[in-house]
């Protein structure tokens, strides 16, 4: 398991990674504004870092299946003008330190002709600085915080509707829109001291003391925290009507666990991540404890937007299952992919100037929907809200995508 006590060191020095790219930058050929690799008709040869181990390997994994699925499905059709796609994944093992050197890696000593982004905010913004050094378009599936877009880069695109304080607004205007009896009287929010989660959880702080909503509790803790039940035992104390968890994913697990042995269900759960994994989720928590639990997500099985039949399809036949198990984290990367496609097709070149330049114009159609980006790479879209109801993860709100009706109060858990 990853030393998350180093992750959190690793991030409060990321300003000077910034330095570091910088001189080696002065040092290293780029090969990201080569106009002779990027226009060979040779494979297009593309990098990306993801977390296969460490604490965020459920979702890493998820990624690699997007980014490895869209290959071979492009591949399979001709590749990208004619140039076969060669994905080359590498570990960073969930670690701020390795995910630059991996990316360092594969512009100087790969020689890659793109890159795409890891999984994670921790990850992405000192993955995203060396890209910008090298020339580099820089398309990441996640790692949406709020100090990702504060760099200002003009080579980040963040592949997914909305920025990620963003995504809980679903969550409060359903809650909001519901006849004051039925709302909740009192909140509790236990966040994550990450630069993803805790931001979520604020937002939605925010939005619903201004709506009258009591904060009851609020406890931020360390991402090296082994042992959520101490604060789950005060949070419960205050029993709250509405639990908002500023989560990763193994911090969402114990949330939920620790709930189920107080023996404690409040009317309204929702996490910001990790209970929008169906794959891992019911597995880790116990498929019975999912029933009603809400969180935000850009893509569900069932979606109409483009290519998203065939991508369903293709998951299934490559990595088994059904819809139902298909996370979200791989549309995203599968997403990253038709974006290159699209670039491709309407300017018949693929180089990262090309890129940057194409993705700052237009709306480009995704399996996420229609995806635009301001000049921080930040997207102009909306989340939805998903909830689950009998073992499966549904679409449900807003009311234009709802494939069921929101069910509240929670059910017990284990009912």
């Amino acid at each position: 398991m990853t030393d998350l006590k180093q992750l959190r060191r690793s991030l409060a020095v990321l300003g000077g990674i910034g330095v570091v790219a910088v001189v080696v930058a002065g040092c290293a050929s780029s090969s990201g504004g080569g106009s002779s690799k990027s226009n060979s008709k040779g494979p297009l040869v593309i990098g990306a870092s993801v977390s296969l181990t460490g604490d965020f390997s459920d979702s890493g994994k998820a990624v690699k299946r997007g980014y490895d699925l869209w290959a071979s499905t492009v591949n399979a059709n001709g590749g990208v003008l004619g140039r076969k796609v060669q994905m080359k994944i590498v570990d960073d093992a969930s670690s701020t330190t390795q995910v630059v050197t991996n990316y360092q890696n594969l512009i100087n000593k790969d020689h890659v002709n793109l890159t795409f982004g890891p999984f994670s905010t921790l990850l992405t913004i000192p993955a995203s600085r060396v890209a910008k050094r090298y020339g580099y378009a820089f398309l990441a599936p996640a790692g949406g915080g709020p100090d990702v877009f504060k760099q200002n880069l003009d080579n980040f695109f963040f592949v997914q509707p909305a920025p990620t304080t963003q995504s809980g607004n679903v969550f409060a205007n359903w809650i909001l829109s519901l006849p004051a009896a039925d709302q909740p009287k009192t909140a509790a929010y236990a966040e994550l001291d990450d630069p993803f989660s805790a931001p979520i959880a604020e937002s939605l702080r925010a939005k619903f003391e201004a709506a009258g909503i009591r904060t009851v509790y609020k406890q931020v803790y360390p991402a090296e925290t082994q042992d959520l039940s101490p604060v789950m035992a005060a949070l419960v104390a205050k029993k709250p009507d509405m639990i908002i968890g500023g989560t990763q994913s193994n911090d969402a697990y114990a949330q939920v666990k620790s709930l189920v042995q107080l023996k404690y269900s409040p009317k309204f759960m929702y996490q910001s991540n990790g209970a929008n994994d169906p794959l891992n989720y019911p597995d880790k928590v116990g498929a019975k404890n999912t029933e009603g639990i809400m969180s935000a997500a850009d893509w569900f099985p069932g979606s109409t937007a483009v290519g998203s039949a065939a991508f369903t399809a293709a998951y299934i036949k490559a990595y088994g299952g059904t819809a139902q198990q298909v996370d979200d984290s791989s549309a995203e990367a599968y997403s990253v992919g038709q974006l290159i496609e699209a670039v491709a097709k309407k300017t018949g070149k693929i180089d990262n100037a090309t890129i940057i330049k194409s993705l700052h114009s237009g709306t480009w159609q995704t399996l996420l929907g229609s995806l635009s980006w301001s000049a921080n790479g930040s997207p102009s879209g909306e989340f939805n809200l998903v909830q689950w109801q009998k073992s499966a993860l549904v679409p449900v709100f807003p009311t234009t995508i709802a494939k069921a009706t929101p069910q509240h109060p929670k059910p017990n858990w284990g009912g």
